[in-house]
This record gives structure tokens, C-alpha cells and sequence, in this order.
């Protein structure tokens, strides 16, 4: 072996770094990424958001609203949804058009850039996107910068600055939010709407007012199939109680009634003895 001119490599001419954990810095980049790749396209179909048509769920998720059309009622005519749509839309947890609203971004020219426009708050006119954070009210829809609405808050005001509609501190939906507890509290509110009858836009579910009364109405064919049940064994209870009586449990007097029964009697026992004398004579004849 040799005499080829080549050599064996060692490890320390492998390895020319040592495995480290990223930077806080390169993490805040990494995740500045992502946001902005959420902000800007649509999950389910990869193609980017349209702010006049930007919907949202329970979570603050953005999808284009067509996206979540096409997912809800797909047209035969055309070719079946990829599968990697279908997975990500059952993730989503969307059922209806009730479980998203429709967002109403304010919209900005920008003079000095070549971009055109960009949404921003109509409070405190920032742009919004991946390095502000937002939030939207339910059930209007209307999008602001989180500090805006947080200093609204500290007004006392309940109403939506942009169209004066009323809302409650559960309403206020942080948009793709991170943050554990945010996402905690955001599936609390669901959970609780739905106790209520509601959606996640405040709109009346109708799936559960379906199950309601589908339940009450199994609880009711119960009771009543039990109520048959009863009235029939009932029946059969008092048949069994007039064919021992006989025809004296339906006279009135009760002197007649004792007596018919005490004949009656009398006529059963007769017919008794003469089934056995009968059969005493069969068994004579046969011998």
C-alpha cells in the first residue's frame, strides 16, 4: 500500500468545525423568515396572500379566502386537491365559512419605493407584517398593530376604531402568534364559543344545534318507546287479570259478579272431572 501519492485523512482534517447550537441572533432571523413567509403566502395553496382577500381562523393563521373555498367545496368538474392540501387543510380544524373572518387590511400607498402599497394600521399608520405584530377583531375583521389596540385597551374602549362595532378582550386575535400562552388562551376562547353555540366568528353553529336536538330527540323516542313498552306490558298485565276472572270482572254488581263467578267455578270443575272420567273410560276400553 503507497506509492500512490495519496494519504490516509485524519479526523482532525475531517472535521473542520465543531457542532454549536445557533445564535439567539440566527434564531431571531430563522424565525423572522418563517413569519414572513407566513404573511405573505398562502399555506394551503402556496400562493401569495391577497389582502383584499386574506381570511382568518381561531389560531390568527392567514389563508386566501378562495383557498379555503375551493378546500370546502371542491367542483367535480375539476381535478381532485393535491394531497398535501387535503392534510394541511384537515390540520387547519376549518368545517365552515363561519370558522374564519374575513380580514380588512388598511391600505397605503408608498412614494418612495418601487413596491406601490402595503397595509398598515389605521391608528398608528405602521406597516404590518412579519416585524410589527398584529391583531384583528372579531367580528369585523378590521386588522391593527398590536400597540394600537393595547392603548385603546388602556382607554376602556370596547368598540372598533374603523367601523365603531362593539367587541369583547376575548375578540381581539393575535395574527400567527407564537406564543404558547396566546395559543392557549386563542383555544380556551373556541371551546368556550362553542359551549355558547358559536363560531369562531361569533355566528351561530348550526352543527351543534343539530347534535342538540338529535339528542333530545333520541332522549325522547327513549322515553317514549319505554312509555309503549310500559302500556303494552300494562295491557298484557290486565288481559292476563280478565282471562282469570273471566267474565266476572266485567260485571258492575258485586253480588252478580260473586255469583257468576262461584257457577263458573263450579261449571270449570265439572268440565275437570269429565275430562278425567274420559279419559279413565279411553284407557278401560283400550285395555
Amino acid at each position: 500500500m503507497g506509492n500512490d501519492g495519496g494519504s490516509i485523512p485524519k479526523r482532525r482534517e475531517l472535521v473542520r468545525e465543531a457542532a454549536r447550537l445557533p445564535t439567539s441572533s440566527e434564531l431571531k432571523a430563522t424565525a423572522l423568515e418563517s413569519l414572513t413567509h407566513a404573511w405573505t403566502t398562502c399555506p394551503l395553496s402556496d400562493a401569495p396572500l391577497d389582502l383584499s382577500n386574506t381570511v382568518s381562523d381561531w389560531r390568527g393563521r392567514l389563508y386566501n379566502y378562495e383557498s379555503i373555498l375551493q378546500c370546502l367545496m371542491p367542483s367535480s368538474t375539476e381535478a381532485a386537491l393535491p394531497e398535501t392540501q387535503e392534510a394541511e387543510f384537515a390540520r387547519t380544524g376549518i368545517k365552515s365559512l363561519k370558522d374564519v373572518v374575513k380580514l380588512k387590511f388598511t391600505v397605503l400607498k408608498d412614494e418612495k419605493s418601487s413596491r406601490g402599497e402595503f397595509a398598515a394600521c389605521p391608528v398608528s399608520l405602521k406597516e404590518l407584517g412579519a416585524a410589527t405584530k398584529s391583531v384583528y377583531l372579531v367580528p369585523c375583521g378590521h386588522v391593527f398593530a398590536e400597540m394600537a389596540m393595547k392603548e385603546i385597551a388602556e382607554t376602556g374602549e370596547k368598540q372598533c376604531p374603523e367601523c365603531s362595532t362593539n367587541f369583547e378582550e376575548r375578540d381581539v386575535i393575535p395574527i400567527l402568534s407564537t406564543d404558547e400562552p396566546e395559543i392557549e388562551k386563542l383555544a380556551k376562547r373556541v371551546d368556550d364559543l362553542k359551549t355558547l353555540g358559536l363560531t369562531h366568528s361569533l355566528k351561530k353553529d348550526k352543527s351543534a344545534g343539530k347534535k342538540k336536538r338529535k339528542a333530545e330527540g333520541d332522549a325522547k323516542e327513549s322515553v317514549t318507546n319505554g312509555g309503549i313498552q310500559k302500556e303494552k306490558d300494562g295491557n298484557k298485565a290486565d288481559k292476563s287479570k280478565d282471562d282469570k276472572n273471566g267474565i266476572s270482572s266485567r260485571i258492575n254488581n258485586p253480588m252478580t259478579a260473586s255469583l257468576t263467578a262461584k257457577v263458573l267455578a263450579e261449571q270449570e270443575e265439572r268440565t275437570k272431572r269429565r275430562k278425567v272420567i274420559d279419559g279413565y273410560k279411553k284407557s278401560e276400553a283400550v285395555r
